[in-house]
């Protein structure tokens, strides 16, 4: 959890600096990279069929 707060936190000061020295395209791809990692895989699992044996009565 604090390794996600401190990478965030670092990431955002990088972009607050190159912002402050005029840098602004170079301070939004930084922010821009932090959601681009924010994608994730979506995996779905197959539909399990069902193994049980019907009982009938």
């Amino acid at each position: 959890m604090f390794k996600n707060l401190k990478n965030k936190f670092e990431r955002m000061m990088m972009a607050v600096t190159f912002a402050e020295a005029g840098e602004w395209e170079q301070a939004r791809d930084i922010v821009d990279e932090r959601d681009k990692k924010k994608v994730r895989k979506v995996v779905r699992k197959a539909v399990r069929e069902e193994k049980r044996p019907l009982l009938y009565s």
